[in-house]
């Protein structure tokens, strides 16, 4: 199996989700599905269809897209088992944090993609 994501790759989605990750959930069949639901959430959310023209895009505007993506994948990697029979208390709070963080990061980069002065930039890129 490949890589089916358009914005980021297995590997940049498990760099993000951690040491601790589920090898179930950080294998490429499901990173395939996380990525393709945070490509589409990214696409909807900015307003703007970033996967029919990706590669035309200026390289500045394809990382903010690969670290939005990634880091929404791997909030869905990390959120996979929390159940806390496999992880200690600390642990899970080190998960939650990495969730928290993840998912700031993706807003933040997803208001980038749709502000109307950011979005002449991308569409000039």
């Amino acid at each position: 199996m490949a890589d089916t994501g358009i914005f980021a790759t297995t590997a940049q989605i498990g760099y993000k989700a951690g040491v601790r990750k589920s090898a179930t959930s950080a294998a490429e069949a499901y990173t395939n599905f996380f990525i393709g639901q945070a490509e589409s959430y990214i696409n909807v959310a900015a307003g703007f269809n970033f996967s029919d023209v990706y590669a035309s895009l200026n390289v500045d505007v394809k990382y903010i897209l690969q670290e939005a993506a990634s880091n929404l994948a791997a909030i869905y990697v990390i959120n996979y088992d929390m159940s806390g029979t496999t992880m200690t208390a600390l642990q899970r709070i080190d998960a939650e944090s990495m969730v928290t963080i993840l998912y700031k990061r993706a807003m933040d980069c997803i208001e980038l993609l749709k502000t109307s002065d950011k979005t002449k930039f991308i569409n000039g890129a």
